[in-house]
């Protein structure tokens, strides 16, 4: 059987590997992209897209239970967790539809199935009609990652979920313990918590919300802990005992083992890298505790294959995956693409409040050497945030004391993953804290506080 011949093949049809698809194909090169799954990967159909669905369902529902505040009236106030479940399930189906229209619109050639690649340039795909050949001579691999499974901690769908089966949880939980404090498993505490789970999250390391500035993180804790939740840093969780109807979790902290019965576990300690069966070490390809070593442009170090997104390493984030897959579309066909910053890269939590960050934290800052300048300004100093009654949050900025180069920002507070993208255009424009300061940023709006903050940096707020 002859392969079927292209320019370029994409493995893994995620915000990394659709995306670059499309860009090489509107680039004029002739493209063909694998899936075995649901186009659209993960991110779309079992990560992002349905878990901030399913968090709005619970952000609405706690703003209702705040009607008189508003001076409004809302009685017999409840929730069907189900409907929220399908709700989720709808707007990812709506989103899966759109990719397969996407790719079909710019000529991109889709194959389901499971992908290998037995030789440079070739891939062979195993279809439920039996096995295709393509060949080209650039491979894309986007095969993303999964939920990392810990000995003892493993998911088993019932009483211990992992992330995809909270997002079609058939039951709500009553005592719930989350293992790990990323995104992924705060943003499934804040979620069943706002819900009426009496919930407990669990975090190996000396802080939750590990990879956020430490500030940010403390403002978070404080308020997860107003809402009910129970949090232990420092603390490990050893075993779970199981049964039909709880899981015991034994949990060290302090040096002491304690053990607490919990009705559900959600497992939520970090990702693994899909690097299997694909036959990558095979071509010389390097794999570094499940994950890919590239270089900046994401070029694996043998000739022709390329690995983008969750499985080339962090961030492990979808927006990263998909600027990865534009800018090795462009370095196939010919162009001289800038390489992908990470320190440039916006993280997003969508707990309740929201997280969100570019650049380095305050202690990253100084580790590195670095004289700053630090500001901030709280939510309760802007008239926006008191209107909207979300007066709980802050913003932080961190500039280099010598350069005025924003290092770094961070906020904790009502829709700041939509504010964060104006400090990441600032950091690309190379802005320094003069440019910040002479913007003018529009009455009243939350976005004042990103200009205070800056100006506190350099003792000039004016609200606080």
């Amino acid at each position: 059987m002859a392969a079927k011949s292209f320019d370029v093949i994409v493995i893994g049809s995620g915000p990394g590997g659709y995306v670059g698809a499309i860009r090489a194909a509107q680039l004029g090169l002739k493209v063909a992209i694998v899936e075995r799954e649901n186009l659209g990967g993960i991110c779309l159909n079992w990560g992002c897209i349905p878990t901030k669905a399913m968090l709005r369902s619970a952000e609405v529902y706690h703003l209702m239970h705040r009607a008189g505040e508003f001076g409004l009236k809302a009685g017999d106030i409840g929730f069907d967790l189900d409907a929220v479940v399908k709700r989720s399930r709808k707007v990812a189906g709506q989103l899966n539809s759109g990719v397969g229209h996407l790719l079909k619109k710019h000529k991109v050639s889709v194959f389901m199935g499971e992908a290998t690649i037995p030789a440079k340039g070739r891939v062979a795909v195993k279809t439920d009609k039996g096995r295709e050949e393509l060949q080209a001579p650039s491979i894309i691999v986007a095969t993303g990652a999964r939920a990392r499974d810990l000995p003892g901690l493993e998911a088993d769908g019932d009483r211990v979920w992992s992330y995809r089966h909270a997002l079609q949880a058939s039951r709500m939980p009553k005592k719930l313990l989350v293992i790990g404090s990323g995104a992924i498993g705060i943003e499934f505490a804040s979620f069943f918590n706002t819900l009426g789970a009496e919930t407990t999250v669990v975090e190996v390391m000396d802080s939750i919300l590990p990879v956020e500035d430490a500030e940010i993180a403390d403002f978070a804790r404080k308020q997860f802990k107003k809402q009910g939740m129970t949090i232990m840093e420092k603390s490990t969780v050893k075993q779970l005992d199981r049964t039909k109807t709880k899981v015991t979790a034994h949990i060290e902290s302090g040096g002491k083992v304690g053990k607490q019965e919990f009705d559900t576990v959600i497992s939520a300690v970090g990702i693994v890298g899909n690097t299997e069966g694909l036959g990558l070490e095979e071509l010389g390809v390097k794999v570094d505790r499940s994950h890919v070593v590239t270089d900046k442009h994401c070029r694996t170090g043998v000739e022709g294959i390329y690995a983008i997104g969750d499985i080339a390493g962090a961030p492990w984030l979808a927006h990263k995956a998909s600027h990865e897959g534009v800018m090795v579309a462009e370095l196939i066909a010919g162009g001289d693409p800038h390489p992908v910053d990470p320190d440039s890269i916006a993280g997003c939590t969508y707990c309740q409040p929201q997280i969100a960050s570019v650049g380095q934290t305050e202690a990253q800052a100084k580790e590195a050497g670095r004289k700053i300048r630090v500001g901030r300004f709280p939510f309760i100093g802007n008239g926006k945030a008191i209107a909207l009654g979300e007066a709980e949050g802050l913003v932080k900025t961190v500039f280099d004391a010598d350069t005025g180069e924003l290092i770094g920002a961070h906020m904790v507070g009502a829709e700041v993953t939509e504010l964060i993208q104006g400090y990441v255009v600032g950091r690309t424009l190379e802005t320094t804290e003069a440019e910040l300061m002479n913007s003018v940023f529009p009455h009243p709006t939350l976005s004042e506080m990103m200009h205070e903050s800056v100006l506190d940096a350099y003792d000039r707020a004016i609200h606080y």
